[in-house]
């Protein structure tokens, strides 16, 4: 499989950021996982097409400069909504764009109201601490071997130097797009 330059997935300041904060540091010769400082590693990104984007991208820079955080289970992604829907005080925050007819008709058609959240920014602090931040109610997913090297796998195909492979994973899954974001 072909390997991207580092610089490909992120930034020298975002790779210093994380290198520092987790105070593993990296590489073969420089990575000790004993000196990990937290025990979950929480991807926290917007709900959207963006977020998914910059998910992929640290999965990708995780499982080829860190993969041991992977192999031992400190990666998690955490799963912010896409939609609160709510009528008075019923409120019922939708994670998949499937799941928001059924709950509209849970809350009752009439008077109901849906805000869509672009990001979390837009989620009001009380909000992102209920759904994404408190430990007692968030989702949070572990990050698997298998999901970072499909994740590296896209990664390389889309943004690596070979045309053909790009050309052919765009022609198999065009019919999968739901969300496009030009």
């Amino acid at each position: 499989m072909e390997k991207a330059r580092l610089d490909k997935i992120l930034s020298n300041d975002e790779i210093r950021t994380i290198v520092t904060a987790l105070g593993t540091g990296i590489g073969k010769d420089n990575f000790d996982i004993s000196r990990l400082r937290y025990y979950k590693i929480i991807i926290m990104t917007d709900a959207d097409v963006d977020g998914a984007h910059i998910r992929t991208l640290l999965l990708t820079f995780f499982f080829r400069y860190m993969k041991e955080l992977i192999e031992q289970g400190h990666i998690y992604i955490a799963q912010p909504p896409l939609y609160r829907v709510f009528k008075g005080k019923q409120e019922i925050f939708v994670y998949e764009d499937d799941e928001l007819q059924t709950s509209i008709e849970r809350i009752g058609k009439n008077n109901v109201n849906i805000q869509r959240y672009k990001g979390l920014g837009e989620m009001n602090p009380d909000q992102l601490w209920k759904t994404t931040m408190d430990s007692e109610t968030r989702t949070l997913l572990q990050v698997t071997i298998e999901e970072a090297a499909a994740a590296d796998l896209i990664f390389s195909t889309l943004m690596g130097d070979k045309v053909e492979p790009r050309r052919k994973f765009i022609e198999e899954n065009a019919k999968y797009v739901r969300n496009l974001d030009i």
